[in-house]
């Protein structure tokens, strides 16, 4: 059954199955979200008097604040417009699911193409590397992956190339002693790609399955940092020709729009390959993760859902929107 199915079956009261592990996770997980859209949507349908152009400015309105986006709430209001009149609706229920509906199919349409999947080398280590600003959860998110990678069986080694900001050093290093992973690391200040070829050659020498790089995100200065992402990408590219086969972005789910902001700097400065969205089970703004899609085309791959060492998941796009939409109205 296709997640356009299902949420028709949940919105009808049909959907009784026992729910997987994954889609409790998100469905809790996305609580806080699920009930920003609600609250938002009813608020608009209690002054509800009929579908002409206030009701859909009101609409659009009602989209940006649930941190859907600014193009994407225009598409979406544009489209319903017609899908109204072609269905006829009047009456608060048919416009609701009309709205839904369009919501749920633009987000499919947005994401045929789209790979979820972390992609990993064929042979040799893989190396994932990860950009983002400080305070979003980036290192954690490394911590977490890491202790999800060796507990698959694989061989884990860290790179701490954020070697500026004070404490980032430590921080991985304390996170290696946690999930028991060996941390490459020089003192504060020093060359971030000396680092990595440090690090590079330990995992090719040691045979390393995953190396993963932790980088700074001074986005004041995008030119140092753009110059920096660089040298790190020609050290790793030159000792490792397929890699990086990642480079991840640490989004905060929680700072809604300025999340999105940040992606598009950073898009500017390195090729981001896909989004790791932080904290999403502690926002009301899980709209975001349309927004990423329909107006940055970058896949979201991985997303914290709890603050628990197993609380880092791929991302289900199916789960995503089940657990957003699910009981909305």
């Amino acid at each position: 059954m296709g997640f356009f199915d299902k949420l028709k079956r949940a919105f009808s009261g049909e959907e009784t199955k026992q729910a997987s592990e994954e889609e409790q996770k998100y469905e809790h997980g996305l609580q806080k979200s699920r009930k920003t859209f609600g609250d938002k949507l009813n608020e608009l349908f209690a002054n509800f008097r009929s579908v002409d152009e206030e009701f859909f400015e009101e609409l659009e309105e009602t989209l940006i604040e649930a941190d859907v986006g600014f193009e994407t709430a225009v598409k979406i209001s544009d489209e319903l417009k017609e899908e109204v009149k072609l269905r006829n609706a009047k009456d608060k229920k048919a416009v609701t699911q009309a709205i839904i509906e369009k919501l749920v199919s633009l987000y499919e349409a947005e994401g045929k193409v789209e790979e979820n999947d972390l992609h990993f080398a064929a042979e040799g280590p893989t190396v994932f590397l990860f950009v983002g600003v400080n305070g979003v959860g980036k290192t954690t998110t490394i911590g977490k992956l890491a202790h999800r990678l060796k507990a698959e069986g694989k061989k884990v080694l860290l790179a701490a190339a954020d070697t500026f900001r004070a404490g980032a050093i430590e921080q991985l290093v304390e996170w290696g002693k946690r999930v028991d992973v060996t941390v490459v690391s020089k003192p504060e200040g020093s060359d971030p790609a000396a680092v990595v070829f440090d690090a590079v050659q330990k995992a090719k020498t040691e045979s390393y399955d995953i190396l993963l790089v932790d980088t700074a995100g001074r986005l004041q200065n995008k030119v140092n940092l753009m110059n920096e992402l660089a040298k790190i990408e020609r050290v790793i590219t030159r000792e490792l020709p397929a890699q990086p086969q990642e480079v991840l972005l640490a989004l905060d789910a929680t700072t809604g729009q300025n999340a999105l902001t940040q992606a598009k700097q950073f898009k500017e400065v390195t090729k981001v390959t896909g989004i790791v969205l932080t904290k999403l089970d502690g926002t009301a703004r899980g709209g975001i993760v349309l927004a990423i899609r329909n107006e940055l085309h970058l896949p979201v791959k991985l997303v914290g859902l709890g603050e628990k060492m197993d609380d880092l998941r791929d991302f289900e796009p199916e789960e995503f929107v089940y657990g957003l939409f699910k009981g909305l109205i």
